[in-house]
């Protein structure tokens, strides 16, 4: 019996949290499939972790500190799953909420592509946002070549697409990747996992699809307080970007250094000269 384990991590976010589960737990899944739920509990404060108890049991809780951000929480998710060992792997965020047939169309998708390439292949569920359906998150790739670090989403269309790498808000990756590529990164804390495992992914010789239509709905993080917040004080933004959940020096120049090519230290060091100079500007 094939089995999929689906890979979450939280972080105070109850009622997303649930509504999550909810959505998974209705998904209509190919016949014969299984599936298990390894949820990190990244030190949540507001009862998420009683709440999951009560309502799915049958959730594998993991607990974390508080300071895993995404991709620690993940890769403890991961970690956990690939040591128990299964067929695939999806990684799901608790802010998306799946349409009920979108893990059958990611399997079927997987399968069938998997097939015609003889080899396999990560699938990439996009999203939109509830209110204006409007893209969100998904497969990506890199239109200009000058540009090596810069990612445009790419629009689903009726038949699976294929893009270079991808958002980690709904991806399936097959057994056979997870086996080949590992884990994700453990130096990045927060964010650039999930498009560094794809990039990963492709240079080792597999290809990644976006699958056909949309997989659900996950509304996009707001700018406003961020980094990139234009209308914030220098020395916030700066503060701000240096954060975990911001773009940390060490972890950019990580995701630089593997996937920028020899001019790498300007992609580097560009984010950070460009809000310091808009910063220079506003005064």
């Amino acid at each position: 019996m094939p089995q999929v384990a689906v890979l979450i991590t939280c972080h105070n976010r109850r009622a997303k949290t649930l509504s999550c589960l909810g959505a998974l737990f209705q998904n209509l899944f190919p016949e014969g499939y299984s599936f298990d739920v390894f949820l990190v509990d990244d030190g949540c404060t507001d009862g998420s972790e009683q709440a999951v108890r009560v309502r799915y049991p049958q959730v594998k809780i993991i607990k974390g500190d508080g300071n895993l951000y995404w991709n620690g929480g993940m890769r403890v998710a991961f970690a956990a799953a690939i040591e128990q060992g299964f067929d695939y792997y999806l990684w799901l965020n608790d802010d998306t909420l799946l349409y009920p047939a979108a893990i059958q169309s990611l399997i079927t998708a997987s399968i069938d592509l998997g097939i015609k390439r003889g080899k396999s292949v990560i699938i990439v569920g996009s999203t939109q946002d509830p209110t204006d359906s409007q893209l969100t998150y998904g497969g990506v790739i890199r239109p200009n070549k000058w540009k090596t670090l810069s990612f445009k989403l790419i629009t689903p269309k009726d038949v699976p697409v294929e893009c270079e790498t991808m958002n980690g808000n709904c991806v399936l990756v097959p057994h056979e990747i997870a086996k080949t590529i590992g884990n994700l990164e453990p130096r990045f804390i927060h964010a650039m996992g999930d498009l560094d495992y794809g990039l990963r992914a492709q240079c080792a010789g597999f290809a990644v699809w976006v699958m056909a239509g949309f997989a659900g709905t996950c509304s996009n993080n707001a700018v406003t307080g961020s980094y990139k917040d234009v209308s914030l004080p220098l020395t916030v933004r700066l503060h701000k970007m240096m954060q975990p959940t911001g773009l940390p020096l060490s972890s950019w120049r990580i995701f630089t250094q593997r996937h920028a090519g020899i001019l790498w230290p300007v992609f580097w060091i560009w984010p950070y000269a460009k809000v310091m100079w808009k910063g220079v500007l506003k005064k």
